[in-house]
């Protein structure tokens, strides 16, 4: 292998190192957004049933 295929390979193999690092970090980011939207979906069920329980405690001292 002369020296121009030898950094052609070499900067092949960059290539493709980044483009995998690349691929990962995506992968990470998408990991991370899904669980935040999941967090807030648990969030937002939480304050719907702490709403009602309140909205039920004051129509009980209503119908007193």
């Amino acid at each position: 292998m002369d020296n121009s295929q030898n950094i052609s390979y070499q900067a092949g193999q960059a290539k493709g190192q980044a483009q995998e690092k690349g691929n990962q970090m995506m992968e990470q980011a998408s990991n991370a957004a899904q669980s935040a939207k999941e967090t807030m979906h648990e969030a937002g069920q939480q304050i719907k049933v702490t709403a009602q329980g309140a909205a039920d405690a004051v129509n009980v001292g209503f119908n007193r």
